[in-house]
């Protein structure tokens, strides 16, 4: 905490005082946009846990079942049966507003054929090659709601950051020393109005002193004549 170079007047008073009052109430807003983005990016990280085991689920069933193919099956015919995928996957971004954070809104949809998800003839392939292709297409929409819900946490942690460091800011160094300096000039014009003060006083001591003295020198020419 430190006082803040001004000169200590009146003017310069009501002017600190303006701004204490200013720097209070966004104090206040940002403590409370503190507290929200709090409790959204907790309800991202919670629902961020569900999206990351279903993922790493429909994943791990996933690699099971390509690994048993990939040893049933030659690499040559392996790699020519998914040479040529039958669906693609378009991902449209758009961004919603949370909290004055733009977090990115994924929507995804697949083209060509929705139904038939196998780009090889089901005669000469194992089983296994089936069921890795088709977790391998249901881990797609929890992969890619899981890297919205990672890129929002990144975006909303970032935010609360900065937010925490204005909030700091201001709690720690603004307003104290904005309370301090209204101190020290609230101090000084009382020093100096105490100072002002006593020397009127003076000034009509002196006054009173001189009017006695003249009526006194009245008064004794007044009895000399």
């Amino acid at each position: 905490m430190s006082r803040i170079n001004v000169n200590p007047t009146r003017m310069e008073m009501a002017r600190l005082k303006k701004q204490l009052k200013t720097a209070s109430r966004g104090h206040k807003l940002l403590k409370d946009k503190l507290d929200e983005l709090m409790k959204q990016f907790l309800e991202i990280v919670k629902d961020n846990k569900r999206l990351r085991e279903e993922a790493e689920t429909a994943l791990e069933n996933a690699y099971k079942s390509f690994i048993i193919a990939r040893a049933v099956m030659s690499q040559e015919y392996l790699g020519e049966s998914l040479m040529m995928p039958k669906q693609q996957v378009a991902v449209d971004v758009s961004n919603k507003n949370v909290m004055s954070v733009n977090v990115p809104v994924f929507d995804f949809k697949t083209t060509n054929n929705t139904d038939d998800i196998y780009p090889y003839g089901l005669a000469f392939t194992s089983g296994e090659l089936d069921l890795s292709m088709e977790a391998f297409s249901k881990a797609m929409e929890p992969l890619l709601k899981l890297a919205q819900s990672e890129k929002c946490a990144q975006l909303m942690a970032q935010e609360i950051e900065k937010t925490r460091r204005r909030v700091n800011a201001l709690e720690n160094i603004m307003i104290p020393d904005y309370e301090e300096t209204i101190k020290y000039i609230t101090q000084k014009l009382s020093e100096d109005e105490r100072s002002s003060n006593t020397r009127l006083m003076k000034v009509k001591d002196m006054i009173l002193e001189k009017a006695i003295e003249e009526k006194r020198l009245k008064d004794l020419k007044a009895q000399g004549a």
